[in-house]
């Protein structure tokens, strides 16, 4: 799509008739665009996996199209690289996937450890808190974060968000398949714990890794978003059109929205083998062969979706089972949540509210089998862990 940002390779000042701009390139922030006119904070993370270095070459060539003289630039654009040791080495993490360590308990106890009891993951994740918290702290407006990933298997690119009604309304510009309720199966992934912040964040899975086309996918969704946030005024950078077409083009036949089900997690003793040729998001009918592992063969149990198989040696995530969501259903669950008609679901019976976190609600899973969780599912409570006859359920706040 655009060219690639010959500008970020030194630190400049200059002004402009619309804005005052300053680009830092440094090993952890690799750009910065800063207008002197207030406005949002947009952080784009890319590399967080270090054999995904796609995210990071696609906002540098944001950076540079929006650095041209052309562009009237309100607030601020962070660009920042995520596990740098790991991106060397081209692998996915060195000792610890860096997009499982943000919970408040891992990140608390991150920053009382002296750095000599550090792993290298630890030492990323440390310079990455303190490097958006210092975007916050700068912030003049709303911030958001966008963590640009690609996949392991081909396929159609798409958004994941932790299912908040601005994190939705957010992302409607966006013209991919939306995969809601993914990020609340993932214990400690970045941008669900800078949601909990109070930034409004997404991820993108731009396509395979080395598909040249997932950079072009990662630059138009970080454009188009750009430009949701408020960056500059909306139709002001004609390329946001091209942006628009390239995405709707990649869609092809799969629903707009979807949801995930059901986490397919693995361990390293399991012997895990997915079974070839699935998308990241792909159609699987009932009974079709999706895996096999030391207990024999895996089935899907009915029409549905598969998300993110697993064609990579690293990972506990096998696959996520998933199904479409329709518009119809979208609307009735906004206008519940915006009714605030959440209150009355302790009254259902089985379920009471969690005395230790007003977030989450405890349901007895011999009384529950009396409604569907996707009661829960409408009120944003993706989150699902279960213990025993007892099943927490939880949303994000916001």
């Amino acid at each position: 799509m655009m060219d690639a940002a010959n500008a970020v390779n030194g630190a400049t000042s200059e002004a402009s008739p619309v804005s005052v701009r300053t680009q830092l390139v440094g090993p952890r922030e690799a750009a910065k665009l800063a207008s002197e006119k207030p406005g949002p904070t947009l952080i784009a993370i890319g590399g967080i996996h270090g054999n995904e270095p796609a995210g990071i070459e696609a906002a540098l060539r944001v950076v540079g199209r929006l650095n041209k003289e052309d562009v009237d630039l309100h607030g601020e654009l962070v660009v920042l690289r995520g596990n740098m040791s790991a991106l060397m080495m081209k692998s996915r993490y060195r000792e610890r996937d860096l997009n499982r360590v943000w919970t408040e308990k891992q990140i608390a106890s991150l920053e009382a450890r002296g750095d000599e009891k550090m792993i290298d993951e630890d030492r990323e994740a440390k310079e990455i808190l303190l490097a958006i918290r210092s975007a916050i702290a700068r912030a003049r407006g709303q911030v958001y974060l966008v963590d640009l990933h690609t996949t392991s298997a081909a396929g159609v690119p798409f958004v994941i968000f932790g299912d908040t009604l601005p994190q939705r309304h957010f992302c409607r510009d966006l013209p991919l398949p939306v995969v809601m309720g993914l990020e609340e199966q993932i214990d400690g992934a970045l941008a669900s714990f800078w949601t909990r912040q109070g930034c409004i964040t997404f991820t993108v899975e731009g396509g395979q890794h080395d598909e040249p086309g997932s950079i072009d996918n990662l630059e138009a969704t970080l454009l188009i978003a750009a430009e949701s946030a408020g960056l500059f005024p909306r139709g002001s950078v004609k390329e946001t059109r091209d942006a628009y077409r390239l995405l709707e083009s990649r869609r092809g036949h799969l629903p707009r929205v979807m949801e995930v089900v059901e986490r397919h997690a693995i361990k390293a003793t399991d012997g895990f083998k997915m079974a070839p040729g699935f998308k990241n998001l792909d159609h699987a009918r009932g009974g079709q062969l999706l895996a096999t592992d030391k207990d024999g063969e895996i089935r899907a149990p009915k029409d549905g979706l598969v998300i993110l198989p697993l064609y990579q040696g690293k990972g506990d995530d096998g696959f996520f089972w998933g199904r479409a969501v329709s518009e119809a259903r979208l609307r009735v669950s906004e206008r519940l949540r915006s009714l605030q008609f959440e209150r009355f679901l302790p009254l259902l019976p089985g379920v009471e509210r969690d005395a230790r976190d007003p977030s989450r609600l405890v349901v007895n899973t011999h009384i529950a089998k009396l409604y569907p969780l996707d009661v829960f599912h409408m009120f944003g409570y993706r989150r699902i862990r279960q213990t025993e006859d007892r099943l927490t359920v939880e949303r994000q706040p916001g």
